[in-house]
């Protein structure tokens, strides 16, 4: 997103620029590269294609999964009982 009458940027003339910051300022702008630096880190997670997707649930909720469902089996087999009782 570049304007046509806007100087290119350096990093010579935005180091200058960081000179002239007051703390506050300076603060600002660390904050936002290192939002800069999350955004970057989170899109590139982001990019992964569909078969690594796949086994990545397949690998890493497999056995949470499994647990799940032996747990909630236990818990319908009690149900069940109770349901008899009555």
């Amino acid at each position: 997103m570049s304007h046509p009458c806007v100087m290119p940027i350096t990093s010579e003339t935005l180091k200058q620029d960081l000179d002239q910051l007051t703390q506050d300022q300076l603060q600002q702008v660390a904050d936002f590269v290192a939002f800069l630096k999350f955004r970057d880190r989170h899109r590139r997670r982001l990019t992964l294609n569909p078969s690594q997707l796949a086994a990545l649930l397949t690998t890493e909720f497999a056995e949470e999964d499994r647990a799940l469902a032996e747990e909630g089996m236990s818990d319908y087999a009690v149900m069940l009982h109770q349901e008899d009782q009555l």
